[in-house]
């Protein structure tokens, strides 16, 4: 059933970006899956959803990949994040999530417009937490302004240096181009003392996506994170590291993604990660049990 699915997003996914979201019907996809109407609707109630799905899947590839890019590593390491980066702008490019974007965004489908905009709200909230990673907590009350311009300087440099070379320029360089320039913003900012917009409101931002992100979600994803920073520095051995972040990463995968998580599941693989690592990052295990457990009840 999940392969089938996963056939019906993939045919999906290439029917919007050789006709756009707009001009594919659901006969289209039906059409290039093999599927029946019955069976479409019994995985995803609308063609919305189907969108929401793919762009999922591909969120769900690059968190995994930009994962992995720091097992072993120092997390404030500027070109661990540069790489990260660089292999989130190629999948992009590559399943050219950013043209489905853009006609989304002049659409009349409300709902598909706050789903980006929350797309976005989440990379800039893991962008903030990486730049907490590079640059400190003593930074950390400069650092979502820092991040907003970060953001939008890769954004522009990146549109105008392709109508300026078509050829374009290696995403690698413009993202170290960027970084640099805000090495020194970071600094300059903390020095001042000045500050726009408080971090502490990115948690009033995310409760408002209640159809795209439940508000135990947001605690899911702290302790997510927070927990694959302490197994990075507690546990030696890479294998080990790498075992313990792909268990953690199928138990937050199996609550974000599924509208039914499998329980037995989840206990299951919480079980093993207690069972071999719970030992050197006791304190962010306990944390993490406790919103999936409030994930689960809600």
């Amino acid at each position: 059933m999940n392969n089938r699915r996963q056939n019906v997003i993939d045919a999906a996914h290439k029917l919007f970006i050789d006709k756009g979201y707009q001009a594919t019907s659901i006969q289209d996809i039906l059409d290039g899956s093999g599927i029946s109407k019955g069976t479409f609707y019994n995985y995803f109630p609308s063609k919305g959803e189907l969108f929401i799905a793919i762009f999922r899947s591909f969120y769900t590839k690059i968190r995994h990949e930009r994962e992995k890019l720091l097992i072993g590593q120092d997390s404030a390491d500027i070109e661990i994040f540069i790489r990260q980066l660089e292999l989130q702008l190629m999948v992009n490019k590559q399943s050219k999530l950013l043209i489905l974007i853009e006609e989304v965004r002049v659409s009349n489908d409300e709902e598909l417009k706050q789903f980006i905009n929350k797309t976005l709200l989440l990379s800039l909230r893991w962008m903030y937490n990486r730049f907490i990673d590079i640059f400190g907590e003593s930074k950390k009350p400069y650092l979502l302004d820092s991040v907003i311009i970060f953001h939008s300087m890769m954004t522009h440099m990146s549109h105008f240096s392709y109508r300026a070379n078509p050829a374009g320029t290696p995403d690698i360089q413009i993202i170290r181009y960027c970084m640099n320039r805000i090495v020194h913003l970071v600094n300059e900012v903390a020095e001042s003392g000045e500050q726009i917009i408080d971090p502490e409101l990115m948690d009033t931002w995310f409760p408002k996506f209640t159809n795209q992100l439940d508000a135990c979600h947001n605690d899911l994803l702290h302790s997510t994170t927070e927990l694959k920073k302490a197994i990075n520095k507690a546990i030696p051995c890479d294998e080990d590291r790498r075992r313990a972040i792909e268990l953690v990463d199928f138990i937050q995968d199996e609550l974000m993604q599924s509208d039914k998580p499998r329980e037995f599941l989840i206990e299951s693989l919480l079980a093993t990660l207690k069972t071999g690592y719970a030992s050197q990052i006791q304190a962010y295990m306990e944390t993490f049990e406790e919103s999936i457990n409030s994930c689960l009840s809600r």
